[in-house]
């Protein structure tokens, strides 16, 4: 993986150890149309994945996948997501192959046990009932992973913290189509937000389940 992911400060000692019955790997709309040739290409989204799924083959039953999923067209859009989609309209879902909105296969390939959660904007706090599915599962700890770093991971961590969950980031598990914003916001994550965010390497995580 690229020097922009390594040069992040030096990594602190998880706080406490995890446990499988009160944390759920989190992993962000890691699916084909943002790791193939579309317009939405997040090429790290690749060179990622074997960390994924080393966190998600611990313990499928835990692991909480999210799909983006664009509009049917530009005016179906709501508010200032028109805009958006006047720029993307190519990704609409008028103009893409549906087949793109699915996950990277070999991370479908854990669904189920693994669960699936759609939303058609960034975080995924609104306009489902993720936080709600977590609570009844007494979750406390959210292991995120997935893409990209600076806008739907960005937002789905924001909404994480609001609740009140703790947080912690698998920082070689995490990928932008931007290599400047992706290091700004990490720094960001690491130092801004260090109180109520964890960022860890994938082994780190691992080795404290």
């Amino acid at each position: 993986i690229r020097a922009h992911y390594t040069r992040q400060p030096s990594m602190r000692a998880m706080r406490n150890l995890l446990t499988t019955d009160h944390s759920v790997h989190l992993c962000i709309d890691m699916q084909r149309m943002f790791a193939e040739q579309t317009e939405w290409s997040t090429p790290w989204a690749v060179k990622i994945l074997p960390q994924i799924i080393a966190l998600t083959d611990v313990n499928p039953a835990n692991t909480i996948f999210t799909r983006f999923i664009p509009v049917a067209n530009k005016h179906a859009a709501h508010g200032m997501w028109q805009k958006y989609y006047e720029r993307w309209e190519n990704m609409t879902l008028e103009k893409i192959d549906s087949a793109l909105l699915e996950l990277i296969p070999a991370l479908a390939a854990f669904v189920p046990p693994a669960a699936v959660f759609d939303k058609h904007v960034y975080g995924p706090w609104v306009e489902t009932h993720l936080h709600q599915h977590l609570q009844l599962r007494r979750v406390h700890t959210l292991v995120i992973s997935g893409g990209e770093t600076d806008i739907c991971v960005l937002t789905t961590i924001l909404g994480a913290v609001d609740f009140g969950y703790r947080v912690i980031l698998a920082r070689d598990a995490l990928c932008s189509s931007q290599d400047a914003t992706h290091d700004s916001i990490m720094n960001i994550y690491h130092n801004r937000f260090s109180s109520q965010i964890e960022v860890c390497t994938t082994d780190e995580i691992l080795s404290n389940l």
